[in-house]
């Protein structure tokens, strides 16, 4: 179920979230967009204006925390029997964005290095959709891959290559409608616009306990296939 289009659905609309959070209410941040922070950490070093650099070198170091920490705990927890390993890195998600909640603008710098954090932990855990290589974090790649499979497609008459441009579309526009979505719970709930993702990032953690009753269907249908 971690890498089912259901679970995507909704990664993605809070992936999309989050990045629209961190650039319109703390700063003009790319919580996940880090090739962008680069860009604008290169423009401010030449300026020398250090507390913008520091603006944006501080999430592109946590962004990197985030992956690492996320690979931590894919090996130190892959074997957990009561919870899959992608379930304890949405719970971490999902407290960490909480608090940010609270965070005054004030705290600008502490929020965009915890989103980061958070969104680079997700891009690390959750990698595959149906089979598929995707992000739902950022759509550079997925707009990539959709427009190869596209190609694929009408061009060469590859069939199969039709599903999986649709995925990778369906994934960009989700991700964009997660961003819609932000912006205008911005306008309302201000900091608590991104407890939104929390809400999000917790249908997806429930949606990977649907594993083990899809287990429970297959080893029932095989009992009753070896009966008959």
């Amino acid at each position: 179920m971690s890498e089912a289009f259901c679970t995507a659905i909704f990664l993605s609309l809070s992936g999309g979230l989050q990045d629209v959070y961190t650039y319109l209410y703390r700063g003009k941040v790319f919580a996940n967009a880090q090739t962008g922070n680069i860009v604008l950490c290169g423009v401010k070093l030449v300026e020398g204006d250090w507390g913008a650099v520091l603006h944006y070198l501080v999430p592109l170091c946590f962004f990197a925390l985030g992956v690492f920490a996320a690979e931590l705990l894919r090996q130190k927890f892959r074997q957990m029997q009561r919870l899959h390993w992608r379930q304890l890195v949405v719970l971490c998600e999902i407290l960490m964005l909480f608090v940010v909640g609270f965070f005054p603008q004030e705290w600008n710098l502490v929020a965009n290095a915890l989103v980061s954090f958070a969104c680079a932990m997700q891009v690390q855990a959750f990698r595959k959709v149906n089979g598929y290589a995707f992000a739902s974090t950022m759509c550079i790649g997925n707009l990539r891959s959709g427009m190869d499979s596209l190609c694929s497609w009408l061009v060469a008459g590859n069939r199969a290559a039709k599903d999986k441009a649709l995925h990778y579309f369906a994934i960009i526009f989700l991700f964009a409608l997660g961003a819609a979505l932000g912006s205008v719970a911005l306008n309302f709930c201000g900091a608590k616009a991104i407890w939104f993702s929390c809400l999000l990032l917790t249908v997806s953690f429930c949606l990977m306990f649907l594993k083990e009753d899809v287990e429970e269907i297959k080893e029932d249908l095989e009992k009753l296939e070896a009966k008959h």
